[in-house]
């Protein structure tokens, strides 16, 4: 009987022109996570012959799953499925999967905490679209809301894991002793909300809009992660590692229209929802010419770049 190794990637959300399903690299890491396998395998000198793999790619059912599946190589060394659904919830049969890899897909919360658009309450965000220079009430609500997020992510993918199956995730971190405002990643959060406030003062949005407006980022600290992961309990950390990238750091001005590029598959989606269609385009153009303007991309010394961590699981065999 041939073995079947069952394999969930996760993809972050979003559809259309500037989509990750078009502008992603699922494929090279589904197929260097194959590779690994094969190796792996190799090594205990076991025969390639009977090794098949299944390969399921997670997102939202709003995912353009179709531009996903005809971007698939034709001659993949796997078989593919599409699950939609939120990865906050079971999305397997229990233990039916031996490998989960979940790439720049967990440093965002999955709702905004309902106290951040509460007027009367401690932790109102009025002013801000983000916890960056938020009131502590704010940021610990935001802190809060990921810490729900994380454990229900976890505790889906150990009832879906096989004991000692694997999870690798890949997420950008807040690096040690940096707060948000001396990093690059909420530095653009801050343009855009410099730009939002400058529509509503030109009548082009309501600035009611703008208040109840928040922005569902969130990264994390590696301690942070650390200390989700036992308290749920349920998988030994196997390896923290930083991953370092060539030439990675700040992005250059000449970088500009990817810089956009990869805000508008992030954000496009979120901003649609809460501001509607008329103004997307707008305020995109204003974003690129804000970033172009700005002096961000030349103060390295002042701006830290995240920190991605690669976190090696492995679920507990009790």
């Amino acid at each position: 009987m041939a073995s079947v190794s069952t394999l969930m990637h996760p993809m972050k959300e979003g559809d259309g022109h500037y989509s990750y399903s078009r502008n992603s690299l699922l494929q090279r890491e589904v197929q260097n996570i194959i590779e690994c396998a094969k190796h792996r395998h190799q090594s205990y000198s076991l025969s390639q012959g009977s090794l098949e793999f299944q390969v399921f790619f997670n997102d939202l059912p709003s995912n353009d799953f179709n531009t996903l599946f005809k971007s698939l190589p034709v001659d993949r060394q796997y078989w593919a499925s599409g699950v939609p659904g939120s990865f906050l919830g079971r999305l397997f049969p229990r233990a039916s999967l031996h490998f989960v890899h979940a790439s720049y897909a967990l440093h965002f919360v999955s709702v905004i905490p309902k106290e951040l658009v509460d007027e009367n309450s401690p932790a109102y965000n009025k002013g801000r679209i983000s916890y960056n220079k938020s009131r502590k009430e704010a940021v610990e609500a935001y802190s809060a809301q990921y810490r729900r997020d994380m454990e229900a992510f976890l505790s889906s993918r150990a009832e879906e894991l096989v004991a000692g199956g694997l999870m690798a995730l890949l997420i950008p971190c807040l690096p040690d002793g940096v707060p948000p405002s001396k990093c690059s990643s909420f530095a653009t959060i801050d343009l855009l909300e410099a730009i939002l406030f400058d529509m509503a003062e030109l009548g082009l949005v309501s600035e009611a809009k703008v208040d109840s407006f928040n922005m569902t980022k969130y990264h994390p600290t590696q301690w942070e992660l650390e200390a989700l992961v036992k308290e749920n309990g349920c998988f030994n950390i196997e390896r923290i590692e930083a991953i370092v990238r060539p030439g990675d750091g700040l992005e250059k001005i000449s970088d500009i229209n990817m810089v956009i590029l990869h805000l508008r598959a992030i954000w496009e989606g979120l901003i649609k929802q809460h501001f509607g269609d008329d103004i997307v385009d707008e305020l995109f153009h204003r974003w690129s010419q804000k970033i172009a303007e700005s002096s961000l991309f030349l103060r390295q010394v002042e701006y830290k770049h995240v920190t991605e961590l690669f976190f090696l699981l492995k679920r507990n065999l009790a």
